[in-house]
């Protein structure tokens, strides 16, 4: 005689995460392996379409079957032209009389990795604690503008000037992550809905701002801000010869918080048990919406400290376009880095390199896109590998669940 099935017996197939909760689950924490391999195989393709759409190569295909040798050696010049322009671009350029024009690039190369670092230890926050901060474009953006408007509007002595305007950008990114996390502690709402629409906000915040007189100040013109004041701005490293300011100490400084927060501190570890279970958490006595809330919180913070190295160190100035794209940039360097602050400065270097390199690639009449393009193949590699892995696991799941039943079944 059959017996009905318990209520324990059910538990863990209501309880069970679904496979989209699964996946992006797998999503932010992928193998190095896999890594690994979507960065090696995402460069190869990017070469693959520098030769394909090279004019040189477009022109011998013409007459490949009459002069194969023509059309390979072009194809070859191209393919390995795009790794020759990109280490140019972002290590070292040989082909440079001086030795400052020479190690340039890999300054660059730290410049355009800066924000990216300190934005993506932002996302990687969020993702321990198994949130979305899809936010961290416009937490990005209001730290950028309390930072910017503190470093022009304030008249204070050097060093004290510019740890104000940090910490004013700092307060403008812990704002704006704290109406998410306030919401999804006190109503639950989707984090993810919410940050997407506060983008929104801020965008046009920012524009709005930007039309008035408090920030363009007299004789200004809409959509830039007044200058930041010497006094807060970011300091040089290496001199005026090269462009890298204080802002690449700042984000190591910031990974090696984030590293302590998460891995020594008691908080770190509500934050860790909040993301794993957050039913075992609570059972455990941790306070999971507040947790959720300050993590919105920190990680906000933390994009708005990546607003000041555009405004305080780079541009020295608020625009519309102060941000640019390294909120969403920084999931994927969140991505590739593991979500460990020692990944995540690693992926930061990469994609500012990527960045940094394009520069010397449309000198050499290779399309500067093609660095973003690059990105979005590791990010396509990456989820369409733990997609294939996880369905595959999936199956065997399935497979074993069903030889269990039909044995039990057999017994019976």
């Amino acid at each position: 005689m059959s017996t009905a099935p318990t209520l324990a017996d059910k538990a863990p197939e209501k309880d069970a995460p679904s496979w989209v909760t699964r996946f992006l689950r797998s999503f932010m924490n992928p193998s190095v392996g896999t890594i690994a391999g979507a960065i090696a195989l995402a460069l190869v393709i990017g070469a693959l379409i520098v030769a394909i759409f090279d004019p040189e190569v477009q022109r011998t295909v013409g007459y490949l079957f009459a002069r194969p040798s023509d059309f390979f050696a072009a194809f070859g010049s191209a393919f390995g032209g795009f790794f020759t322009s990109l280490f140019r671009g972002a290590v070292f350029d040989w082909t440079q009389s001086s030795a400052t024009a020479a190690i340039k690039p890999i300054t660059d190369t730290m410049l355009r990795a800066t924000p990216l670092i300190i934005a993506g230890l932002a996302i990687a926050v969020s993702f321990t604690a198994g949130l979305f901060n899809i936010g961290v474009q416009g937490q990005l953006m209001m730290g950028a503008v309390l930072g910017g408007f503190l470093g022009f509007y304030l008249n204070l002595p050097y060093g004290l000037h510019l740890l104000v305007a940090i910490l004013g950008a700092i307060v403008g990114g812990a704002i704006w992550g704290f109406i998410p996390g306030f919401l999804k502690a006190k109503l639950g709402a989707n984090e993810v809905i919410v940050t997407i629409m506060l983008n929104s906000v801020a965008v046009y915040l920012l524009q709005y701002i930007l039309t008035t007189q408090l920030f363009t100040g007299p004789g200004g013109y809409p959509g830039k801000s007044q200058k930041v004041a010497e006094t807060a701005q970011l300091p040089l490293l290496l001199g005026s010869g090269f462009r890298l300011h204080a802002g690449f100490l700042l984000a190591l400084v910031a990974a090696v918080l984030v590293w302590w927060i998460l891995k020594r501190s008691t908080f770190g570890f509500e934050l860790r048990a909040a993301g794993a279970n957050p039913a075992a958490a609570r059972t455990a006595g941790i306070n999971v919406p507040r947790t959720l809330m300050l993590t919105l919180v920190l990680s906000g913070a933390l994009a708005g400290l990546a607003g000041t190295a555009p405004v305080l160190g780079t541009e020295k100035f608020i625009s519309g376009d102060v941000a640019a794209s390294y909120g969403f940039d920084a999931i994927t360097v969140a991505l590739l880095g593991k979500s460990s602050p020692l990944g995540v400065v690693l992926a930061g270097l990469l994609f500012g390199g990527l960045n940094a390199g394009s520069a010397i690639m449309q000198s050499s009449n290779i399309p500067v896109d093609i660095g973003q393009i690059t990105q979005a193949v590791i990010v396509l590699l990456i989820a369409a590998s733990e997609a294939i892995r996880l369905r595959r696991a999936q199956k065997a799941a399935n497979a074993s669940s069903a030889s269990a039943v039909k044995k039990e079944g057999a017994g019976a």
